[in-house]
């Protein structure tokens, strides 16, 4: 399978039709046909269903694509690595992470590299802990920030100096938008929007299951969420409260929404990793190197 092909097949995919991608890629309908049709072969399975205007990935389509993309993500983080390898350093740093305030920590180490080494670049992907993982073990991310509890066994880390506070984002027009905190026994008769991974997690290694205690198989959960902004979207439309981090859901003056603390007070610390025995490329080992540097000793 060569990799010009799969360039081809992800331009047709994205595309959704022959003549689209052909115009994109500059080749000829005929060739562009005949490579997919050659791909199909190779692989043994149909991979579109073709009408007279458009194309539709199959379910083993669908599949190509997801791999095909991570596949050509690798190859061109590695041709970037490769060509910062001169001696004025530059390349690409990928860093993954929740949607939390303390990328402001993480901000802060990337404005005084750049002062020093303007030429570095910094590409920010967004998920959950599962999706951050995922693709720091296939190398798609040199670093990931995980908010606590996160098993650490596969990587080395260090803690970032910055707090997560716990609490509750409702309309401002909400019954429990009166109060200034919440405790557990707000929460029973409510419907809830909660994060999919801490939905998932067990009691031994959920910081909130533990919070809420011996009722917590009783909340109400009528919606889950893998990113914040798309929860409060939920909530602005009076589908529930989001049970979520605080500053990382807009809920100034102008907004719609409000948050509240829980009460006890709720709090996750973060660490940033990498895996061990990572190679990292020159940018990624100055990078590194300015988060020990901060990092540990804040600590100290």
């Amino acid at each position: 399978m060569e990799f010009r092909v799969l360039r081809y097949f992800l331009t047709v995919a994205r595309e959704g039709s022959i003549t689209g991608a052909a115009d994109f890629l500059h080749v000829t309908q005929p060739t562009l046909s005949r490579q997919l049709k050659d791909l199909e072969q190779e692989l043994g399975k149909k991979l579109f269903i073709r009408s007279s205007h458009s194309i539709i990935l199959t379910d083993e389509g669908m599949l190509l694509r997801k791999r095909a993309e991570e596949i050509v993500d690798m190859i061109d983080k590695l041709e970037a690595e490769f060509n910062s390898m001169e001696e004025t350093i530059s390349g690409d740093v990928y860093i993954g992470g929740g949607e939390t305030d303390a990328m402001r920590e993480i901000a802060r180490v990337v404005k005084d590299l750049q002062i020093r080494y303007p030429n570095i670049r910094y590409h920010l992907y967004s998920g959950n802990s599962d999706d951050v993982t995922e693709r720091l073990d296939k190398g798609l991310l040199d670093f990931g920030i995980l908010i606590q509890p996160a098993d650490l066994s596969k990587y080395n880390y260090l803690h970032i100096p910055a707090k997560d506070v716990w609490g509750v984002v409702m309309r401002k027009d909400s019954p429990l938008a009166l109060k200034d905190t919440i405790q557990a026994a707000d929460l029973l008769n409510v419907p809830l929007i909660c994060s999919r991974q801490a939905m998932k997690q067990t009691l031994s290694n959920n910081e909130f299951a533990y919070w809420f205690g011996g009722d917590f198989d009783k909340l109400n959960v009528v919606t889950t969420y893998n990113l914040a902004y798309n929860a409060a979207i939920m909530v602005d439309e009076g589908i529930g409260y989001a049970i979520t981090l605080d500053k990382i859901v807009n809920t100034s003056r102008d907004s719609n929404l409000c948050f509240r603390p829980l009460e006890p007070r709720l709090e996750s610390g973060l660490n940033i990793v990498w895996k061990k025995h990572q190679v990292f490329s020159s940018a990624s080992e100055l990078f590194l190197k300015d988060l020990q540097a901060k990092f540990i000793n804040s600590d100290s």
